[in-house]
């Protein structure tokens, strides 16, 4: 799958990466994070190969308190490396968000196309549509089929499917705006 998680390290100046396969479930919304682990997320949104040493000492800590936390983040879900790519300059011609209605539990439905590698988002959500799925497809006749087995799937009573004329903004790096530093666990 090609959101395969890779976690980036630094060892005495030399650079090698080491892949890891993640959940891409949600994080533990219980988990409250602290300043340190704000500032390395953070400081990861404006640069993914930023190096620990680095981040350590802008953030006032030691390199092995960053990397311990960075390890934790990628344990809990909470921050997935990898590399953002634009799909059209790999080749894949059309992209489409579509919603589907179901006649029960919205959460079959999304299980099921989660499992299939076209379907780069997938969320539950209340309105018009009971489940959203970003599709990345090869081209328009792929995006065809891959709509056509959704409304295939049992359950799914009708789709709606808005195919992507130009892309004009994306952002991974939307920083940590959780609420007042005053709701923030404090490190010591």
């Amino acid at each position: 799958m090609w959101y395969e998680c890779l976690a980036l390290r630094v060892s005495r100046a030399r650079h090698y990466t080491k892949a890891q396969e993640q959940s891409r479930e949600p994080a533990d919304q219980t988990r409250r994070l602290d300043d340190v682990d704000l500032a390395l997320i953070e400081a990861l949104q404006h640069n993914g190969r930023a190096a620990f040493r680095q981040i350590a000492a802008d953030v006032g800590v030691s390199e092995a308190t960053i990397r311990a936390r960075y390890q934790r983040l990628c344990d809990d879900g909470v921050v997935h490396v990898t590399a953002v790519t634009n799909p059209l300059g790999l080749g894949f011609g059309a992209m489409a968000m579509v919603g589907l209605r179901t006649s029960g539990p919205p959460m079959e439905v999304a299980d099921a196309i989660a499992g299939w590698d076209e379907a780069a988002y997938i969320v539950v959500v209340a309105g018009r549509f009971d489940v959203l799925v970003e599709l990345i497809c090869t081209d328009l006749a792929h995006l065809l089929e891959v709509t056509s087995r959704m409304r295939g799937l049992e359950g799914v009573v009708s789709t709606e499917s808005f195919p992507y004329l130009e892309l004009r903004k994306e952002l991974y790096d939307w920083g940590t705006r959780i609420g007042p530093t005053s709701d923030r666990v404090e490190h010591g």
